[in-house]
């Protein structure tokens, strides 16, 4: 549901800062409303959901003109709301699953997979969208576009896409039936090797977490 302050009169439901505005208090809105844990069933499927809509704004994003803030300096938003309640609360809905193996980069050659957390994935996404979104309600709509442009490159694209990645794995893992080699045990601050990913990793059978984050008979 979109904030009625969010936007100026004088704006057009079909201007690109709007649109993108739109999707960013979107996806903060459902993202924190499932952290809630009120419908820990449909949590999953919810999340993967909100993720591809968010990617959508990125993209468009991604494809438009470099944009250009009015001003040379950023200017001070305030403090930045604390995310750490959202973190932990994923990590404890998600825990089963919570740790997956990313590649940082696919274009540079030999790079082993690293271990990552949706939990802190989806904490540092609303972060980034939240630090662009306190721009744009104080009327700083080039600095906002510019903001999630550029974080959108550098850091919140490549976080929801390895995240999106993950949660659809999942998905097709219960779908397929097919047992899910979880990463027990895994350290996201450790530096690990291919080899050490697949020492560590676990065996959680489908059973076990379909029930309880909302994948049975999707």
């Amino acid at each position: 549901m979109s904030d009625p302050t969010l936007h100026s009169i004088t704006q057009s439901p079909d201007d690109f800062a709007v649109q993108i505005a739109d999707s960013v208090e979107s996806f903060i809105v459902a993202t924190t409303e499932v952290a809630r844990g009120d419908e820990p069933d449909s949590a999953v499927p919810f999340l993967l959901l909100e993720i591809s809509q968010l990617l959508l704004a990125g993209g468009r994003l991604g494809a438009h003109e470099d944009i250009l803030p009015d001003e040379r300096y950023e200017p001070d938003t305030g403090p930045e709301p604390d995310v750490d309640e959202l973190r932990e609360r994923f990590a404890a809905m998600l825990e089963p699953v919570d740790v997956f193996s990313e590649v940082f980069d696919p274009y540079e050659p030999r790079k082993a997979p690293v271990p990552a957390r949706i939990s802190d994935n989806l904490a540092d996404i609303v972060a980034d969208l939240r630090h662009g979104l306190a721009h744009y309600r104080a009327g700083r709509t080039s600095e906002a576009l510019w903001w999630w442009q550029f974080s959108y490159f550098s850091n919140w694209g490549p976080t929801a896409s390895a995240t999106l990645r993950a949660l659809q794995s999942l998905v097709a893992h219960v779908r397929l039936d097919q047992p899910l080699a979880a990463l027990d045990g895994l350290d996201t601050d450790e530096d690990l090797t291919e080899d050490d990913l697949a020492e560590e990793a676990g065996r959680v059978m489908i059973q076990e977490i379909a029930g309880p984050l909302g994948m049975k008979g999707l």
